[in-house]
């Protein structure tokens, strides 16, 4: 009986380690500072944890809402650098079923691998038709391309799982202000910057209530500079063109309130409130 258990365990070990979708961060933790992920205030009903494998590569981190069929948020680390924009946009195998490729594939390559229709794809999360007539709004990346470097690492932020309905205005104005210069600026002297971003959950839905449309996007991030560790964070409601900037503990007490699961918490202590 004891050999049986152990067998279990060891069996449980190996599929955490060898697995893209699972129920931690275990195969990669190297995306968040100090290894240690956001608490479960953030946590929604039907959680999928993805590490965002291509090319035989992680690249960064999603936590995934499954029945909303956005991610909650993307945590990468911040190295912008030279590449290309992605032609095609990706599908997570293994939210399908898990025994699929760790790596993502576009839906027209898997649906052929697996001999499935793309309505079993869309079954799990958000696919290309989800997000074919919009109006008003962009597919808004949480782990951008511009903040990698490198075709592989670019091409792999493009995926739905790392896509939210996100304010056109706000994409193409404040928001993309933020991601290009703000960052830019507020990375100056860092050794290594460790940033999630994240979306609210909204009361809206486009594709026949299928996909959510967030209420807001937030930011945060936390680096070791030559001196001290320094951390920052920013909000947006999904509705206007304005970027608020914040704390880390002023963005973790609007979190709190607006997820409404508990107190919040985004980095490891030793980054700064």
């Amino acid at each position: 009986m004891l050999g049986l258990l152990l067998l279990q365990v060891l069996a449980s070990c190996l599929w955490l380690g060898h697995s893209e979708v699972v129920n931690s961060f275990t195969s990669c933790p190297q995306f968040f500072y100090a290894r240690i992920p956001p608490n479960d205030a953030l946590n929604p009903k039907n959680p999928a944890w993805i590490c965002q494998r291509f090319r035989n590569s992680y690249h960064y981190a999603t936590l995934y809402d499954r029945d909303r069929r956005i991610p909650v948020y993307s945590a990468y680390i911040y190295q912008p650098g030279p590449g290309s924009r992605s032609s095609s946009w990706y599908a997570e195998p293994q939210l399908i079923n898990p025994t699929y490729s760790r790596d993502i594939d576009t839906e027209k390559s898997i649906s052929n691998r697996y001999k499935i229709t793309l309505q079993q794809i869309g079954q799990s999360q958000a696919i290309n038709q989800d997000y074919n007539k919009l109006q008003g709004l962009d597919r808004g990346h949480l782990s951008p391309s511009g903040h990698q470097s490198g075709n592989n690492s670019r091409w792999a932020t493009f995926t739905l799982t790392n896509i939210v309905p996100q304010n056109s205005t706000l994409n193409k104005g404040q928001w993309k202000d933020y991601e290009n210069q703000t960052m830019a600026q507020n990375t100056q002297g860092c050794r290594t910057t460790y940033v999630i971003t994240g979306a609210v959950p909204g009361n809206t839905y486009i594709s026949n209530n299928r996909v959510n449309v967030p209420s807001h996007i937030w930011s945060a991030a936390c680096c070791q500079t030559n001196t001290a560790m320094k951390t920052w964070a920013v909000i947006a409601g999904n509705n206007m063109n304005q970027v608020q900037n914040l704390t880390r503990a002023q963005l973790e007490a609007n979190l709190t309130q607006l997820y409404g699961r508990g107190q919040v918490s985004l980095f490891h202590s030793a980054c700064p409130p």
